[in-house]
């Protein structure tokens, strides 16, 4: 794909027309399609620079042996996985593909040659499975290449390894099991159901196979299946009159023993044992009022790392598993984003996500409680000391927790120096379950020191992280009371001095894109512009059109558009609907192979916004998928968008429409 140049920008704009022009005029470039985008000024594009070539790293396995790290890093266009042999040493890359490269991983029995990973082709997520040879250079699929196939894992003797696909209808997903040399890419079927499945853990002897069925946020089973017979018992928590959410899962190493995390009767996702032979589960850490995100076991089963997600932050402990000890570590303040013990035990490798630092890896001693950075990812030639942290706060909404109590909204906000008052971005996250998190945002730290402009990035209510009921405050027909959380935000930065109640704006990516859309529409009298990026605009086309085998679940989060009440409902709160109040400029940008929200989403939001006169700008990648992965299609919208928020956020301007 061929990069901007300053001759391809003048192309553009020889042919970009205005907001008023009857029909907009569709410019290609390279893979890239534009609409009604200016050229960006040399200026703009200079000062984001920097910004745009910072990188981070991510922890995915140690070498065997515990020589170094497998992460996962960019140097060119896309992440590729890398080797790291010592702390803040060479990161030597081992993968050179195309598009980017994720999940890698080493055969547990110590083989230092073989790589599993996971790749899809120009942001389709038609996952397949990779084996990569280091002895050779070489990779070869692994999977049919035409089902989606996900989730690889290495059995524990390494000839095989588990993984769901779609391939029996497209629809449904089915645990498989492989043999890693297998060039004829047959797979046995050890695992059919409706819905989605995937495998989770091999039993310590690669007898039994844990797996899970995702149905919901609020809903998902566990089963052990043992391999020679076939049979299937269900594990963890049974729903009663609620459903239950299961989490993190894992065998203990004594038999067939399970340490996960489940819900039921709680608010959070707490830690439980399952013992098999009592066929009843017991909760390992009652006292912590937060979500167990993920566990890591030790090789030799003595030792469990926990990572809670405690507003927002990670806090990292370690139990005993057979006295049930536990000991917190003391971690910088920060997101732990993986994390897995070295081959004998001694040491913890993790990333480390910080507002302040580009994510990178880390590895703690256990005995001597030492950390070291292994990876010291490059931020643009930046200082470090210039960016700008965030803080946690909470704003009251419109609804009670309780008589004369508000409901509190809580969020992160990241303010430029200065005393204001700044101009406001209002970064609303998507899934809708997913959470804001204090993440490290080149971006926002743009924004922030080039702009002036603060950042606030708040989980309305259906956000993860708080608890199960707050997950269902916004389902089926409360859909848009997170809509009025924004409202009520805007009531808010009203009071506070240091933020400008008359320049704020919108940007969301996804259900994100969606709440952009619907805040606009809603309260386009209080903001100044919007950005939506691959957001859904209309519930019953984008049921209707999402891939088969996501139709289902997400059935379950926004409802089920066959049946005509709800229909009606979805259809009322459509960003498409409400289009004709949407009375501020629009800036959409979308993936052409997006198999989650479809590119005819944005055109059709594009569309009908273009009808209200007002500046409507359209990017579309046709290499792309549910968001740009790409370095060059990202550094061209970050540049669009950047001069978006120049001309119709920091501007000083009069109503567009009377």
């Amino acid at each position: 794909m061929a990069r901007f140049s300053p001759f391809l920008s003048g192309f553009v704009a020889a042919f970009a027309i205005t907001a008023s022009s009857a029909a907009a005029e569709r410019v290609e470039v390279g893979e890239l399609v534009l609409e009604d985008i200016p050229v960006v000024p040399a200026e703009l594009r200079e000062r984001l620079r920097q910004y745009d070539n910072t990188r981070s790293a991510y922890f995915l396995d140690w070498i065997p042996g515990g020589d170094g790290l497998l992460v996962t890093t960019r140097f060119g266009e896309t992440s590729q996985l890398h080797l790291v042999e010592q702390p803040l040493g060479m990161r030597r890359q081992v993968t050179f593909q195309n598009d980017p490269v994720g999940n890698g991983a080493f055969p547990n029995t110590g083989d230092a040659t073989k790589i599993l990973f996971s790749m899809s082709e120009a942001g389709t997520e038609q996952d397949q499975v990779w084996l990569h040879d280091l002895s050779t250079g070489r990779a070869g699929m692994l999977t049919d290449g035409e089902s989606v196939n996900r989730g690889a894992l290495w059995s524990n003797t390494s000839t095989r390894f588990a993984f769901n696909s779609t391939r029996r209808n497209g629809t449904d997903w089915d645990v498989m099991i492989q043999d890693a040399s297998d060039e004829s890419k047959t797979a046995t079927t050890v695992f059919e159901g409706e819905g989605l499945w995937y495998p989770i853990d091999w039993s310590h002897d690669d007898s039994l196979l844990l797996v899970g069925k995702y149905v919901s946020i609020n809903e998902s089973l566990l089963e052990v299946v043992t391999l020679e017979t076939g049979d299937r018992r269900p594990v963890g928590d049974i729903a009663g009159e609620e459903p239950v959410a299961h989490g993190s899962a894992l065998f203990g190493r004594d038999g067939a023993g399970i340490f996960y995390t489940s819900d039921a009767g709680t608010e959070f996702q707490t830690l439980r044992y399952f013992d098999p032979e009592q066929g009843a589960s017991k909760e390992l850490l009652p006292d912590v009022p937060w979500d167990v995100e993920f566990l890591a076991l030790s090789n030799d089963g003595r030792t469990l790392a926990i990572v809670t997600n405690e507003n927002s932050v990670s806090r990292l402990r370690l139990m005993n598993t057979k006295t049930l000890e536990v000991g917190e570590l003391d971690i910088p303040q920060a997101i732990v984003a993986s994390l897995d013990f070295s081959p004998d035990d001694t040491r913890i490798a993790m990333s480390l996500y910080r507002p302040v630092s580009a994510g990178d890896v880390f590895v703690r001693d256990i005995a001597n409680g030492e950390t070291v950075q292994w990876t010291e990812s490059e931020v643009g030639g930046l200082p470090p000391e210039t960016f700008r942290d965030v803080r946690l706060f909470e704003y009251p909404t419109f609804d009670e927790t309780a008589p004369g109590k508000a409901r509190q909204i809580p969020g992160f906000m990241m303010l430029p120096e200065g005393e204001g008052p700044f101009p406001v971005l209002i970064d609303i996250h998507g899934g809708p379950e997913s959470q804001a998190r204090p993440y490290f945002s080149s971006f926002d730290q743009f924004v922030a020191n080039e702009f002036g402009v603060a950042t606030i990035n708040p989980n309305v209510r259906g956000s993860g992280g708080y608890g199960k009921s707050y997950l269902k405050l916004d389902n089926g027909a409360l859909r848009e009371d997170s809509v009025k959380d924004i409202g009520a935000l805007l009531d808010w930065i009203a009071t506070q001095p240091y933020l400008d109640e008359n320049r704020v704006m919108v940007m969301g990516g996804s259900y994100g894109g969606y709440m952009v859309l619907a805040s606009m529409a809603r309260y386009s009298d209080r903001l100044s512009c919007g950005i939506d990026i691959v957001g859904i605009s209309n519930f019953v086309t984008f049921l209707e059109s999402t891939k088969d085998y996501r139709r289902d679940l997400r059935r379950q989060e926004y409802g089920d558009e066959r049946d005509p009440e709800m229909r009606a409902l979805l259809e009322s709160i459509s960003p498409t609907t409400l289009a004709p109040l949407i009375a501020k400029p629009l800036f959409v940008s979308q993936g052409y192979n997006d198999p989650r929200v479809p590119y005819t989403e944005a055109e059709q939001i594009v569309e009908v916004v273009r009808r209200n006169g007002l500046p409507v700008w359209y990017m579309l990648a046709m290499n792309e998928g549910h968001g740009f992965r790409r370095k060059e299609n990202r550094d061209e919208f970050r540049a669009a968008a950047a001069l978006f928020i120049e001309q119709h956020l920091l501007s000083a301007r009069e109503p567009l429409l009377p």
